[in-house]
């Protein structure tokens, strides 16, 4: 009981200040300090400068050389793939009006392994967890980000074509600051102290920014309409993600600190980015806000019971 009280305790310290600042969005929002300019511009300025600031950081200051784990990368890009699959087929059956299925879609898939995954792993492994899940983070956030361009342009109706889906990818600024720290941290390239001190404020700045713009858009009132969405989004992302990639990490022969890396990752809420993509996009915001509230609070729960039973099983 006082390892699972342990393991809460833990969880609790890394995703209670994200309910904090999302509390601090909705109290804003409701007292006029938050406008709606506001959230436009601070999405907008999230999306196209700070998460990828934050992602460039975290890849360039790892040694993809030494640090590669290929399998499991293999792994990791091969699962996401088999479960937006299903979650696609899910979303054309139980998901209306058309527009929210790619909401609900990226919504079910798309962790918050950037800050909330990477947050887990240094709590539970220290520098080798960061270590170990850096690289896996940055070429599945590339998919996450391809998935996510590719199945909100389907249900806003919005792809026009191969060469266009390949513009908005190949433009989409989350995947071309992953791209730019690459060679970075291959080639070990020293960064100037001016630059690399500018990058990492706006990377700072990502999560409150992302987190206040969030809870200033959540519509409770739409919550109630779109529950359903809302709860299959939010149950595919806390149940069934989890234990497709636990699972199937175990049916693979993972062990250790790489089965933590597939849970951890699996099991974070899901990331703020994607709120801030479905809103650039003219998405159903409202819901985007509300997946992420109640995937975050489920978090809590779901990520302790898993480390607590792995551990039990001497698995993790």
């Amino acid at each position: 009981m006082s390892g699972f009280l342990a393991i809460l305790g833990f969880s609790l310290s890394v995703t209670g200040p994200i309910f904090v600042i999302l509390a601090l969005g909705v109290a804003l929002r409701r007292t006029g300090m938050l406008s709606n300019g506001f959230v436009d511009s601070g999405s907008k300025l999230v999306f196209t400068i700070g998460l990828p600031s934050l992602l460039f950081l975290s890849i360039a200051r790892t040694r993809i050389g030494e640090t590669a784990n290929l399998p499991l990368i293999a792994f990791g890009l091969a699962t996401t793939l088999v479960a937006f699959v299903v979650l696609e087929w899910l979303a054309s059956r139980y998901v209306h009006p058309e527009q929210d299925r790619g909401v609900m879609v990226q919504g079910a898939f798309r962790s918050n392994m950037g800050i909330i995954g990477l947050a887990y792993m240094v709590n539970a492994y220290g520098e080798a967890g960061l270590v170990a899940a850096s690289l896996y983070v940055g070429l599945v956030t590339i998919l996450f980000n391809v998935l996510s361009v590719v199945t909100l342009s389907r249900s806003l109706h919005r792809s026009q074509g191969v060469r266009r889906m390949a513009k908005g990818i190949a433009t989409n600024p989350l995947i071309i600051g992953i791209l730019l720290a690459l060679p970075v941290s291959w080639l070990q390239l020293p960064l100037p102290p001016v630059a690399l001190q500018s990058v990492e404020y706006c990377a700072d700045m990502t999560l409150p920014l992302a987190l206040l713009c969030t809870g200033a858009s959540l519509d409770f009132r739409s919550l109630r309409l779109e529950l359903r969405s809302a709860l299959l989004a939010s149950g595919s992302k806390l149940v069934g993600m989890p234990l497709l990639f636990t699972l199937g990490g175990i049916a693979a022969g993972f062990r250790g600190i790489e089965l933590g890396v597939l849970l951890l990752m699996s099991s974070a809420p899901t990331a703020a980015a994607s709120y801030a993509m479905v809103r650039a996009m003219g998405g159903n915001a409202a819901l985007a806000a509300n997946i992420v509230a109640l995937t975050t609070l489920g978090s809590i729960l779901g990520t302790a019971l898993g480390i607590t039973l792995l551990r039990a099983l001497q698995l993790m």
